[in-house]
């Protein structure tokens, strides 16, 4: 086979022209733009020496090929080991859930604010039920209780400064490190 420019393949040609259709290809196998285009590069250099000894028949199709292969090779290691390490090589899967100390200080708080919540006077107590748990406007349960939308917003407000003073006492005495303490007035 004569060696002249025009009848070898050339390889610069073959990567500008199918670069951008490879790299769709390989998103939409792998779901994932920047995967596709790690193994896209990776697909070029398996296929270069092929293209460069003339070996391959038809370069083109030996590259999708081999990207395809690739690919598969990645989603299958992908459904092995499905977490990926973190960037800075740490893995960190469980590092958005909160620690021990964060679900008992939350449980302790929830447990305060139902007690806070029971001591409430019995009126402002089913007020503050129906307007924040049962999500119903102030006319809404006028009607339900068969009082005046005044008198439910005065009970919805004092509800709410009865329960902020309620949980201000409780985390005054209980001093968390690095806890808020607001005087409520």
């Amino acid at each position: 086979m004569p060696e002249n420019s025009t009848d070898r393949y050339d390889f610069t040609r073959l990567y500008r022209a199918t670069l951008t259709p490879l790299r769709r290809y390989l998103a939409r196998l792998l779901g994932n733009a920047t995967e596709a285009q790690d193994v896209a590069h990776d697909a070029y250099l398996r296929v270069y020496p092929k293209v460069q000894d003339q070996s391959a028949v038809c370069p083109e199709a030996v590259l999708y090929a081999t990207a395809r292969r690739l690919a598969i090779n990645r989603l299958h290691r992908r459904s092995i080991a499905p977490f990926a390490p973190a960037a800075n090589g740490i893995e960190s899967a469980a590092s958005s859930a909160p620690s021990v100390t964060d679900e008992v200080m939350a449980r302790q708080d929830w447990q305060n604010l139902e007690r806070a919540i029971a001591q409430l006077p019995e009126g402002c107590r089913a007020v503050l039920i129906l307007r924040k748990i049962e999500l119903l406007s102030h006319q809404e349960i006028a009607l339900r209780l068969g009082i005046a939308v005044s008198t439910v917003e005065k009970q919805h407000a004092r509800a709410l400064r009865l329960l902020r003073a309620a949980t201000a006492e409780q985390s005054g005495s209980l001093a968390r490190p690095g806890a808020n303490q607001e005087v409520v007035k």
